[in-house]
């Protein structure tokens, strides 16, 4: 018995020594690094020289509850822990220590973050994780937001909105233009999403995502971990791994658009037969914001231009939609194509007024007219090949429940002001005045083709190289 107590002591001891020995070990390569990163501005050596020093610490303290405790097996299982696999939501040991020693509550502590600053470091970015390149379907109402993209000013945007949750969920694993971010679509302030589809790097639970049998129940669900951080006006519908050549932009193979209106004393059927002209490959530079600078090209396909009734009604009105598909979009182009058409609706312009905008030859420059409301235009969905999105259960039956809470409680709001419409005197049902104000403003109306007009492409890219030779010429040799 005291022979076998012997033994076991020794095989402590030589177990006991080993861990003395990495610990040096690992203390002499935590210097090394620590005079590489003395010379480096990045934030990535940093992290990396954190990471070892914590490991470090926990190993050394596991070597001192080995040698008091005389327990083997405690401080080889503390030395396996070090670097376990993430769980769906919870940052490994290792990992959620270095995290929590630089991040306090939403942001950076004030040490961390001048040292942030200084070394160039992004908040919430975890550089030594795994990684995919993952898309994912964006919902999205954006009465409250200057736009999609972030790349402005003004806040808030849906992007930023995005990127911050990004962020809290500790799922960036490097910064945005290192992450192959990219958009499907540019949506203007106030426009919503249904279906809107960005893609980029993300932190991953499966380390070989390039293998051939990946389990993705496993894997994060990046539904489920962002909808409880983004806002209650932003939703994610889905997450798909994509290929490295993915790009939620170019590879996009279409976009669908829908703008809701109410008939009031529209010709839908004149309408229909202007938008029908939209239809095919044109050039709609003077249907859209036009971009010298940045566009050259301005030609277009459109594959689907449809009106139909919603089968809503509100006061002897009803609601109705334009369904606009094709392969791509210019600025604002939607919106001055249902401009032009709500003319035609009114009788103020004929359908053929499109066939001659569309001809630059006839009519090279645009002429002025006022965009229609960017409210009730919604990017419903994008197409794209072999995009499989996918969505749990629980995140699934989350969204649902959202979506209806929402929706009760806007419906309710509408009750509200149903009510105080009811205690309004009811207007005098007049057809005779509603022919004069009809009369009236076809008499003010300004024929489009009559309008002034903006500067031609040519002119505008004439400003342009103009601009750029005067510049070019103030610069010193």
């Amino acid at each position: 018995m005291a022979a076998a107590e012997a033994e076991t002591a020794a095989a402590l001891r030589a177990e006991v020594a080993a861990l003395r020995m990495r610990v040096q070990e690992l203390e002499r390569e935590n210097q090394r690094l620590a005079k590489v990163a003395s010379s480096c501005t990045c934030g990535f050596k940093e992290d990396s020289i954190g990471s070892v020093a914590v490991a470090s610490s926990c190993l050394y303290r596991s070597n001192s509850e080995a040698q008091h405790n005389e327990k083997f097996h405690q401080s080889s299982a503390l030395e396996k822990d070090l670097s376990p696999p993430f769980d769906h939501t919870v940052v490994s040991a290792e990992r959620e220590i270095h995290c929590n020693r630089n991040v306090k509550g939403n942001g950076l502590t004030d040490d961390s973050s001048k040292r942030a600053k200084r070394t160039g470091q992004q908040v919430g970015i975890l550089s030594h994780c795994s990684k995919r390149l993952v898309a994912l379907k964006v919902m999205y109402f954006g009465q409250r937001f200057y736009g999609f993209s972030s790349e402005g000013n003004t806040e808030p945007t849906v992007e930023s909105e995005i990127f911050k949750a990004l962020e809290r969920a500790k799922l960036l694993v490097a910064s945005r233009k290192e992450s192959c971010y990219s958009r499907c679509g540019r949506t203007d302030k106030g426009v919503s999403a249904s279906g809107q589809v960005i893609s980029l790097y993300l932190r991953s639970n499966i380390k070989d995502v390039g293998g051939s049998t990946l389990d993705e129940r496993s894997e994060i669900d990046y539904v489920k971990v962002l909808n409880r951080i983004l806002p209650q006006d932003i939703r994610v519908l889905g997450w798909c791994p994509v290929a490295a050549d993915f790009h939620a932009r170019f590879t996009c193979l279409g976009r669908e658009y829908k703008y809701l209106f109410w008939k009031q004393d529209l010709d839908i059927l004149e309408m229909q037969k202007a938008a029908s002209k939209f239809v095919g490959d044109h050039d709609f530079r003077n249907f859209c914001k036009m971009d010298a600078a940045n566009v050259s090209n301005y030609r277009r396909r459109i594959t689907e231009f449809t009106i139909s009734a919603c089968d809503i009604r509100s006061s002897n009105d009803e609601l109705c939609s334009m369904t606009i598909k094709g392969t791509a979009f210019l600025w604002h182009q939607v919106r001055c194509m249902v401009a032009v058409l709500f003319l035609i609706g009114q009788g103020l312009e004929s359908p053929s007024v499109v066939d001659s905008l569309l001809d630059i030859t006839k009519t090279p420059r645009k002429p002025q007219y006022k965009m229609a409301s960017e409210l009730p235009l919604i990017l419903r969905s994008c197409q794209f090949d072999k995009a499989d999105f996918m969505c749990s259960s629980d995140a699934s039956r989350s969204l649902t429940e959202h979506l209806n809470d929402e929706y009760h409680h806007y419906m309710l709001q509408a009750e509200i002001f149903h009510e105080a419409l009811s205690c309004l005197p009811l207007p005098d049902a007049n057809a005779e005045s509603n022919s004069l104000e009809t009369l009236h403003k076809k008499r003010n109306h300004i024929p489009l083709l009559s309008r002034q007009t903006e500067p031609s492409y040519e002119e505008r890219i004439a400003k342009v190289k103009t601009k750029l030779t005067e510049s070019l010429a103030e610069c010193p040799p």
